[in-house]
């Protein structure tokens, strides 16, 4: 799949959705060293969309905050051996210098070390989490070589955000991501692991239904709304019973800056969907620092 350059949709104004909702926290910030994210923007400028927002970390940061972003969750990945623990000691450092960001770390499972790398994430470098992604690192959910991975940040009491869906999917990865992903493996490796808090983003794209039913059968379940209520991929809407009805088990996210939109679109449906004042905040503040800011 290739998205569409825009998705067809204007461009909103930017940050006029901030106003009135509350805290908010941005449970999907995605942050590299400066040479990862342009090799990043090179490979969606080929295979991907066109990205809006060509910010380096620290903008990234000072722009969320700008406009009234109180926490981002800062989220990175490694595609190859070594890269994980570079990764992860820049999110420690870009963290210590900036109480606002709640950054994750990374490992690529099956690597060397990789035991160690995520012990070293969760414990000396005091990382919130760590974020796992399948279409990029070419692993099934529930892969055996993500085992140790799972037992390590359960044992810790940290959560896992694993791109899962099957959407976005780009044969630009090299593998058949539609194949390799699913809720069925979401639901195998959660029985295998009941005390791991797991996050999947994009509401689990494209299926909703099938993530709504795990929700009701694995507490510690999470969906993030990513990209899934921003009305970019035609087709793909949520349904009502999901978003906004599973408000306390969803988390405001925003793939920023990789997006081809204004970066505020899903608060514009988030103040316009049939939220209480207490389901608003959950979904914006309170189930992301409940997570992550632990």
């Amino acid at each position: 799949m290739r998205a569409p350059t825009g998705g067809g949709l204007p461009l909103e104004p930017e940050g006029e959705w901030v106003q009135g909702l509350g805290p908010i926290a941005d449970a999907h910030v995605h942050l590299f060293p400066p040479g990862v994210f342009e090799a990043i923007w090179r490979w969606f400028d080929r295979y991907a969309w066109n990205i809006r927002y060509r910010l380096h970390a620290e903008q990234v940061l000072e722009f969320l905050r700008a406009r009234g972003v109180r926490r981002m969750v800062g989220l990175c990945y490694s595609h190859k051996p070594g890269l994980a623990p570079v990764l992860n000691r820049f999110m420690a450092e870009l963290g210590a210098a900036h109480p606002e960001l709640l950054p994750l770390g990374t490992v690529l499972p099956g690597e060397p070390d990789a035991e160690a790398i995520v012990r070293e994430a969760l414990g000396p470098l005091r990382l919130r989490g760590l974020k796992i992604h399948c279409h990029v690192q070419r692993i099934a959910p529930d892969d055996p070589r993500l085992d140790p991975v799972y037992a390590l940040a359960a044992a810790a009491g940290r959560p896992v955000v694993i791109h899962a869906g099957r959407e976005p999917s780009f044969a630009a990865y090299g593998v058949d991501v539609r194949a390799l992903c699913g809720a069925d493996q979401i639901d195998r490796l959660l029985r295998r692991h009941p005390k791991l808090e797991l996050v999947v983003p994009h509401l689990g794209v494209d299926e909703y239904p099938e993530y709504a039913a795990l929700l009701d059968r694995h507490e510690r379940l999470w969906l993030d709304t990513t990209m899934a209520i921003a009305g970019y991929f035609p087709g793909m809407a949520p349904p009502p019973e999901l978003f906004p009805g599973r408000a306390r088990r969803l988390l405001y996210g925003t793939d920023f800056p990789n997006i081809p939109y204004a970066w505020d679109r899903e608060l514009r449906q988030i103040a316009l969907a049939k939220l209480s004042a207490e389901e608003r905040r959950a979904l914006l503040w309170d189930n992301a620092l409940a997570l992550f800011d632990r």
